[in-house]
């Protein structure tokens, strides 16, 4: 198991998942997606495992992909994000996130994809792609509008200003605010719960959910990937992440 992703169960069957790239601010680089992918498929068939709770080392819970990856590669797919994300989704594992700080881009769409959320009062959430010339992928533009419908949708993505845990609270985004020195004894309360109800039982009602909004998956949206695809190629995004990088404000240009 990469570093990058730690993996620890403790004697309730509570797996604590931590992205472990504080320095980053655990941006998701290729290696953390293949640690947490195989993280992920390996606790799925763990009969010792209850719940899943998914944190970030350090001060950010998840600030998104890795703009320097991505930058060195010239405008990054997300094809490989958004299996990983889905697999937390499908998991016939409750889980839960704990954002004790900025969940940001590809981060806001990893609480999002998990069962619960919690979040400290400071912890923010945002998702800037406007601001870096790009277009969400359909399947995580769905995650957001299924989690908190299209007008806060709209308010989110077009601004591109993060909002803080209570607003995010108010909207439905997150299911629980606690004082950041309480973040910790409110998650593990929460989790407790999650991991002594029965898991069979739990199992169950994780797939009758995924049933009722499966539909969504039926919807095609080659015409939209394709405007995804054009402007994560575009100049503007370029100039997006060299200026996010560069802690400057981009000069887009429409091309």
């Amino acid at each position: 198991m990469s570093d990058e992703v730690l993996v620890a169960v403790d004697d309730d069957g509570i797996c604590t998942i931590t992205l472990n790239r504080p320095h980053q601010r655990n941006a998701m680089n290729a290696g953390l997606l293949t640690a947490l992918a195989a993280a992920l498929d390996d606790l799925e068939s763990r009969r010792d495992v209850r719940v899943l709770v998914v944190r970030g080392a350090g001060p950010a819970f998840c600030s998104g992909r890795d703009l320097r990856e991505m930058e060195a590669r010239g405008g990054d797919p997300e094809a490989e994000v958004v299996p990983v994300l889905q697999r937390i989704e499908r998991s016939r594992h409750p889980s839960l996130a704990v954002v004790h700080g900025d969940a940001i881009a590809g981060g806001c769409e990893l609480a999002l994809h998990c069962d619960l959320r919690i979040a400290a009062e400071g912890a923010r959430f945002g998702m800037p792609l406007a601001r870096l010339g790009l277009v969400i992928g359909f399947p995580l533009g769905q995650k957001l509008v299924e989690i908190i419908g299209p007008a806060h949708v709209r308010h989110l993505l077009l601004t591109g200003r993060p909002i803080d845990a209570r607003r995010a609270y108010e909207i439905g985004m997150v299911h629980q605010v606690a004082p950041a020195a309480e973040l910790d004894a409110a998650a593990a309360a929460l989790a407790a719960t999650l991991a002594a109800n029965a898991p069979l039982a739990m199992a169950g009602l994780k797939a009758v959910i995924h049933r009722a909004i499966s539909t969504r998956e039926s919807i095609p949206h080659d015409d939209l990937d394709a405007l995804a695809r054009q402007a994560r190629r575009s100049a503007d995004a370029g100039e997006g992440r060299r200026a996010m990088l560069e802690k400057r404000r981009p000069v887009f240009r429409g091309e």
